[in-house]
């Protein structure tokens, strides 16, 4: 093992450690709070916790123990059943972000019909689709025996092992991207762009507001037309931003394994291993990210955590009625979402 495994190796110790809690501290919110139950994209977040929990748990030390050890690093069974939940929490994860676009899409572009257009009931139907996808191409690669130990990723993943299938698994991986990866990304785009152009044309009137009120005070003082101005400029860059996350990190973490996946589909073509093994890790990667990106970085997730520090403390920092706490909470998570 050379030094850029070894780092390799540390860098998902790392990434699993941060994934483990913080997705951890996301589920506990969940099951803390009865806000973030009672709304819909709890659903999603709460589905995709749990896919990023298994992802660490049982996926990122089996590649670890796979560049440590430059083998397979468990028996046969072990390593299918490992490749077997790789590909439906692969493609589960990938999901789960398609579906929380689609709902803060609805919730920014329809506010007034949102309760309607995103039942509870619908969230529920999208996480079931989302599952019944992901299993139905685990179930194939199971089936066909493409469950195995990939030396170039040092992962049980996806693996071809009989050359004269090798028409069928290039079908099935192109599918299998096309209808996870690509299906995702352009849902994810379509959507948060949309997003972005309500984003603007609000910024847009608030913008004409803020000009007519200044030109209105000729009184006022030039450092607070000043802060006015400064405070315009972040308010165009906050949705822009945001949405670069959003978009950004689905393709950096994700682009370059798929990427990788299906030019090794063409004959003769050489996958280095340290290459294969860092597009591996940028997915992985993408598991430590979301709670911050999806959850815990939000007002509503950042109260909650403080009243259960609070609570493990033996301390009460809100003092008011719990009626008032309740209504405070479901005006953040309003603001967040016009925001």
């Amino acid at each position: 093992m050379d030094l850029a495994e070894i780092l390799l190796a540390l860098f998902i110790v790392v990434v699993a450690i941060v994934s483990l809690l913080s997705n951890l501290l996301v589920l506990l919110c969940f099951v803390y709070s009865t806000e973030i139950r009672r709304q819909v994209p709890g659903i999603f977040t709460m589905n995709l916790s749990l896919c990023n929990i298994l992802i660490t748990v049982l996926n990122m030390p089996s590649t670890a123990l796979g560049i440590i050890k430059n083998q397979q690093p468990f028996g046969d069974c072990v390593c299918h059943t490992i490749s077997f939940l790789e590909t439906f929490l692969t493609a589960n994860t990938m999901l789960s972000m398609a579906a929380l676009s689609i709902d803060r899409w609805i919730a920014v572009v329809f506010p007034l019909s949102y309760s309607s257009k995103m039942r509870y009931k619908d969230a529920i139907i999208m996480v079931c689709y989302s599952w019944l996808h992901s299993l139905t191409f685990s179930l194939i690669s199971l089936l066909f025996s493409w469950v195995d130990y990939n030396h170039v990723y040092a992962s049980c993943t996806l693996q071809l092992n009989e050359e004269s299938e090798r028409i069928k698994f290039t079908v099935f991986t192109v599918v299998f991207h096309a209808t996870s990866f690509m299906l995702s990304l352009l849902i994810l785009c379509f959507t948060y762009l949309k997003v972005l152009k309500v984003a603007r044309f609000h910024c847009k009137r608030i913008d004409i507001i803020t000009m007519q009120t200044l030109f209105l005070l000729v009184d006022i003082h030039p450092s607070v037309k000043q802060r006015c101005l400064a405070e315009q400029k972040r308010r165009k860059q906050r949705a822009t931003k945001k949405i670069s996350i959003f978009i950004g990190s689905f393709i950096i973490c994700f682009a370059p394994y798929v990427i990788t996946r299906m030019a090794e589909l063409l004959p003769y073509v050489g996958i280095n291993r340290h290459w294969g093994i860092i597009s591996k890790c940028l997915t992985y990667s993408k598991a430590a990210s979301d709670p911050f990106a999806y959850s815990l970085l939000r007002q509503q997730y950042k109260k909650v955590l403080l009243g259960i520090a609070n609570r493990l403390l033996r301390r009460d920092l809100y003092p008011s009625s719990g009626h008032n706490s309740s209504l405070d909470t479901e005006n953040d998570y309003c603001l967040q979402r016009i925001s």
